[in-house]
């Protein structure tokens, strides 16, 4: 992914200067240009999971062997302010660890939240928001 595609990927996803943003799921795989733009769009690093305090979106990383995905989105609601959200990121359909759209539909409600909003982040990866329902907030 080229810089400014990540620059408007950032922008679609919400980034805004002041942000404090978790990163879960990081590995090898993810994609830098698209990390390096959210970093530019909040004017700081992202934290990781052993950040312990509040943070106002989480970029989880998700695979499809990453485990049980109720599980990594109930961890990755652990440090999320009120109205908050989870962009969770999976790997586009066909390629290596590709999630299927029905898991995530099945698995936000279990984890207590809503899918809101998908989009396409980069050649390689999908964007799904997440967030806890209206009542629940």
């Amino acid at each position: 992914m080229n810089a400014s595609a990540a620059t408007s990927a950032a922008d679609r996803l919400g980034f805004k200067p002041g942000m404090v943003v978790q990163e879960l799921g990081w590995d090898d795989d993810t994609d830098t240009a698209l990390r390096d733009a959210i970093e530019n769009a909040i004017d700081d690093g992202m934290v990781d999971g052993e950040y312990g305090n509040d943070v106002d979106a989480v970029l989880l990383w998700w695979r499809n062997d990453d485990g049980d995905l109720v599980d990594g989105l109930v961890d990755a609601l652990t440090d999320l302010v009120g109205g908050g959200a989870i962009w969770l990121l999976t790997p586009k359909v066909g390629r290596p660890g590709a999630v299927e759209a029905a898991d995530i539909t099945e698995a936000a409600p279990l984890a207590g939240l809503a899918q809101t909003s998908s989009a396409a982040v980069s050649s390689d990866w999908a964007a799904t928001r997440l967030v806890a329902p209206k009542s629940q907030r």
